[in-house]
């Protein structure tokens, strides 16, 4: 059975992985690298301190680390080095045809995606503290198409990808459970009714700068990935 799954997650890796473009090379690198999404990070940070009052935005900002830096540990020192499932820049059965991007082979295992736990960690964290139907849904693009880098670079599986992004999801809904857990204790567990708010308290109108901010982002990694392609 086992077997048969590793061999449905190879043709799959296969089906998905790379291009011979260039310029969609250059994309995917710019997507996967965490220096890019400073940008957005810094924009969240300023929608929680502007919604919320500084206790409350000091426990967001703290779980939201807390949910990534769970995520990274559970994924990359606890199942990686249990499994012992190799990427596939590292099988020896496949890596002469694996699509690599600049030579980036990433590390000996990859069951699961780190980067798939963490950033679904924070899609699942975000939404349920926001509340916000739009930003969900522009999160869930982002966390998906972070993660789909991966299989393009050649280092993860899809089903390292997939159970990664399981990970992630129980790690958010974890780390809400302890954000709302405090943050009833400090009573701000408030339910607003204006067409103005989402429920949670956090203006629809920075929702969408949120979502312009990560719109933004992706523009510029267009246009970034033009000069990227031709290096």
């Amino acid at each position: 059975m086992l077997e048969h799954l590793n061999e449905i997650d190879s043709k799959l890796f296969l089906m998905l992985n790379g291009s011979d473009s260039a310029y969609w090379d250059a994309v995917m690198w710019l997507v996967t690298k965490t220096v890019t999404w400073i940008p957005l990070l810094l924009i969240l940070v300023y929608v929680i301190l502007k919604n919320t009052g500084w206790r409350q935005a000091l426990l967001i900002i703290f779980s939201m680390a807390i949910a990534v830096a769970l995520a990274d540990q559970l994924s990359s020192s606890v199942i990686k080095p249990l499994v012992m499932r190799w990427r596939p820049t590292h099988d020896a059965g496949l890596a002469e045809s694996v699509d690599t991007v600049f030579s980036y082979t990433g590390g000996r295992y990859g069951f699961v995606s780190s980067h798939a736990a963490n950033t679904f960690a924070l899609f699942a964290l975000l939404s349920l503290i926001m509340r916000s139907r739009l930003l969900t849904f522009w999160l869930f693009v982002w966390a998906a198409i972070s993660s789909y880098s991966r299989i393009y670079l050649g280092v993860h599986y899809p089903g390292d990808i997939l159970c990664g992004a399981v990970l992630g999801l129980l790690v958010g809904c974890l780390t809400y459970w302890f954000y709302n857990f405090i943050n009833s204790n400090l009573n701000n567990d408030r339910v607003y009714f204006s067409t103005a708010y989402t429920t949670s308290g956090f203006l629809h109108s920075d929702m969408q700068l949120i979502t312009f901010m990560l719109m933004l982002t992706y523009a510029t990694i267009v246009v970034l990935a033009i000069p990227l392609a031709a290096w």
